[in-house]
């Protein structure tokens, strides 16, 4: 390093620090605002993923969403959200706002990369991550499982997820040391296929960083279950999309049943459909709920079967 490096050296590093305190995210918990719900403020330099990380720690914390406000204008974000516990109390732990700071500040290494969440069996050693997907009857779960209990494999985790006649699974096994891992996937993939499956997904790798409903999200999406004729709502569902093209936005518009995790689902589905976020509102009775968000889509198309698939389940 010369002279002149080293002089520039430490303005460098102040300028850094100042660009991680500038963004930084800010969480403020407020229990006098609100009547009835604690009011959870977040703002941030908008970021990829930041939106889906706070509703992800949301969900993980068993919180309701009664109503949200979301926007983001340029590099900037700021999104409020009323939330109470699954008894329609304000939060007596006011901690939140510690834990979601932890978050989202651990949202990144320093490579840009998503940092390890909660992973469904990811932190046993030498575990390994099956994805399966198919077409879901009777017993599917019971001879999956079987195939694994006949070839000695230990099961640390699973989730199933089953929509429009389809099953998608995660499950963290650990192989014993004379089984074959390529050997069990295809007999896996063979009792997905049973007598009439015509699109299956029989994977294995390394368990991912991802969160857990995030990565069941995905492999849903992959399989294409709302592509399925044959989907039957149960109740009143509305999702309309309406292009602004001279304002550059496309609005969605979701009206459906209220239920857990129904907000992090829909962002989910949204960003697999390559839309990012930019205004939102969320509003609920505590049984429907009415979402409008607006979007910049990636692509010049625009879906609303992949929000009924996923509003629906």
């Amino acid at each position: 390093m010369d002279a002149k490096d080293a002089a520039v050296a430490p303005a460098m590093e102040e300028y850094n620090k100042f660009i991680i305190r500038m963004n930084t995210p800010r969480v403020v918990v407020d229990n006098a605002v609100g009547a009835t719900a604690t009011v959870v403020k977040v703002d941030s330099a908008r970021e990829r993923g930041v939106l889906l990380e706070v509703l992800r720690v949301l969900a993980d914390l068993d919180l309701v969403i009664g109503k949200a406000y979301i926007s983001s204008d340029g590099r900037w974000f700021m999104n409020v959200f009323h939330v109470t516990d699954r008894h329609g109390r304000k939060l007596a732990d006011l901690h939140l706002a510690s834990k979601l700071e932890l978050s989202l500040c651990a949202d990144a290494d320093d490579n840009g990369n998503d940092a390890p969440d909660e992973v469904a069996g990811g932190e046993i050693c030498g575990a390994t991550e099956l994805a399966l997907a198919g077409d879901d009857r009777p017993g599917l779960l019971s001879e999956i499982f079987a195939v694994l209990r006949d070839a000695e494999c230990d099961v640390v985790a699973a989730k199933v997820w089953t929509h429009n006649g389809r099953v998608a699974c995660l499950i963290s096994v650990v192989f014993g040391s004379a089984n074959d891992p390529h050997s069990i996937v295809a007999r896996l993939r063979s009792v997905l296929i049973g007598d009439h499956g015509e699109r299956v997904t029989a994977g294995m790798g390394p368990p991912s960083t991802a969160h857990s409903d995030r990565r069941m999200h995905q492999l849903m999406f992959d399989d294409r279950d709302y592509e399925r004729a044959g989907c039957r709502v149960k109740t009143p569902l509305v999702v309309s999309v309406q292009n602004w093209v001279d304002r550059g936005y496309s609005v969605v518009n979701v009206e459906c049943r209220d239920r857990p995790k129904l907000l992090f689902d829909v962002v989910c589905t949204l960003i697999d459909m390559e839309y990012v976020v930019f205004h939102g509102t969320v509003d609920t009775d505590g049984i429907r709920a009415h979402q409008v968000k607006f979007l910049a889509p990636k692509s010049n198309s625009a879906s609303k079967f992949g929000l009924k698939s996923f509003t629906s389940r």
